[in-house]
């Protein structure tokens, strides 16, 4: 089965779970499926569980993820390593203010 027509699975209902996807318009939230399988759940686990689902219904719920992850961007961010933090900083709690306009400061300069 391609894609397209697994993923016609997946609804959404804003009456279900608040409007998460759900599979085939039922009460079980594509997340939680995933989440099983996440647990170690096999696929014939959930079959048992669930009389109603089909092993497409569990196929479609990888797909929408894949789908879903594959749109996000994370950037990395930038940590700096402890030793470079200020004492000063560190022991009262205040942190540095960050100016975007000027150059980013070292540590233990004093914010502009």
């Amino acid at each position: 089965m391609d894609e397209l027509k697994l993923l016609e699975r997946i609804t959404v209902n804003p009456n279900i779970f608040s409007g998460k996807p759900i599979i085939r318009g039922r009460r079980l939230a594509v997340e939680h499926v995933l989440g099983m399988i996440a647990a170690g759940d096999t696929p014939e686990l959930l079959l048992q569980g669930y009389p109603w689902l089909e092993k497409e219904d569990i196929q479609a719920c990888l797909v929408y993820a894949r789908r879903m992850v594959g749109h996000e961007r994370i950037e990395p961010l930038k940590i700096e390593s402890a030793a470079r933090s200020c004492s000063s900083i560190l022991a009262f709690g205040a942190a540095p203010r960050l100016n975007f306009r000027q150059p980013a400061m070292t540590c233990c300069e004093p914010a502009i």
